[in-house]
């Protein structure tokens, strides 16, 4: 059955037969026709990948000595982190997957408070409202039903902003993905998709995953339109996500937009990705630089000089620089913390267990163990 309202056709949804690209791996723009942003949107653009890499890889290093017990790194995929994120507005919501870092620390969010999950540290980490943030998500595709309902709600307020849910190749096998791009696609709740296809689900590869074109293609079963862009050039990404943003925000509907890209570590610090990828692959993609790729075009247009340069990697060098000195403090934690914000009005199940848990800290501390610091740290 086809809706009478319905003003979608076929061809309209389906993504392009390429991915979009405003600059080639080699830097030189291609005959694309988009619009190239402003000096100084490029300039914040380049900053914030540089940044983020530069911190990404003292956040790795830093689970060599077990500092972060687990990290998902995102090397290679700041172009697809940074494009989307820049692109919206500061009161537009992003809802992150475990790997969003980058991301993350360019919506503002304090470098420590990022990692301060995989770290075993308090609840989500950050202040979700300060940063227009939802807490980070390690469960797959579980988030995107909250952008979903939370664009709904800001609607049905009179809010107006859109939702930024991220989500990676694997969770689009997901039923919460289906889900969710199902139930904004009915409501034509204002929410943008970004699959960030960084070809491997841990270790299965997209080809084994599923037999569309493309995961942009999915969009068209839903009604929505889907959209396929180079996910190593943020120059298309930012204008690809800034499109559809501003098409949910004038009540046009959600999108689907599929930015095709490449981890370049294991799936976390655990992974041995030599087991199910092989080292010319990676070596083929390390060529396509999202970083190195802006940088020359940057460097031929004469946007970025040398002196900027260095003054952006100074800045990189000196976030990471305070960041390790920082983690080199032991976390405070507070079993009290437990439970903190479960619900509004503790259920006399919780405050049992918080009772339970105090004495048994009272105990130890009678007993002469290790204390355990019961004051709250937030």
């Amino acid at each position: 059955m086809v809706h009478e309202d319905s003003t979608h056709t076929g061809g309209h949804l389906l993504p392009e037969p390429h991915p979009v690209r405003f600059l080639a791996p080699d830097g030189t723009p291609t005959d694309a026709g988009l619009p190239r942003p402003d000096d100084k949107r490029m300039l914040d653009l380049y900053r914030w990948m540089v940044v983020g890499r530069r911190y990404d890889r003292e956040a790795t290093a830093l689970t060599a000595d077990a500092t972060l017990p687990i990290y998902p790194a995102a090397h290679g995929l700041e172009a697809a982190q940074v494009g989307a994120v820049r692109a919206i507005r500061d009161t537009d919501w992003v809802f992150p997957t475990f790997r969003e870092n980058v991301a993350l620390l360019a919506r503002g969010v304090d470098p420590v408070d990022i990692v301060r999950l995989p770290r075993g540290e308090w609840h989500g980490g950050y202040d979700p409202y300060a940063h227009h943030a939802a807490p980070i998500c390690t469960p797959l595709a579980t988030h995107l039903l909250h952008a979903v309902g939370f664009a709904q709600a800001a609607r049905a307020a009179g809010d107006d902003l859109v939702t930024l849910a991220f989500v990676g190749d694997g969770a689009t096998s997901e039923g919460d993905f289906h889900e969710a791009v199902n139930l904004a696609a009915v409501s034509s709740a204002p929410t943008v998709f970004v699959v960030v296809n960084n070809q491997y689900a841990i270790t299965t590869p997209v080809a084994k995953q599923t037999r569309a074109p493309s995961l942009a293609h999915k969009a068209i079963g839903y009604g929505i339109p889907g959209r396929l862009v180079d996910g190593n050039d943020v120059l298309a990404v930012h204008h690809v996500v800034g499109e559809a943003a501003e098409a949910a925000r004038a009540g046009r509907g959600p999108s689907l937009i599929e930015a095709v890209t490449y981890r370049m570590d294991g799936h976390t610090n655990k992974d041995d990705d030599s087991r199910y990828r092989s080292a010319d692959e990676v070596e083929s993609w390390r060529r396509r630089d999202p970083i190195e790729r802006l940088e020359r075009y940057l460097l031929d247009r004469g946007v970025l000089g040398l002196r900027e340069k260095e003054d952006i990697d100074r800045e990189a060098a000196g976030l990471a620089a305070a960041f390790r000195a920082r983690m080199s403090a032991e976390p405070v934690t507070d079993p009290a913390d437990l439970f903190a914000h479960v619900y509004a009005r503790p259920t006399p199940h919780l405050l049992e267990q918080a009772r339970q848990v105090e004495e048994r800290v009272a105990r130890r501390a009678v007993a002469g163990g290790t204390p355990i610091r019961t004051e709250g740290t937030r």
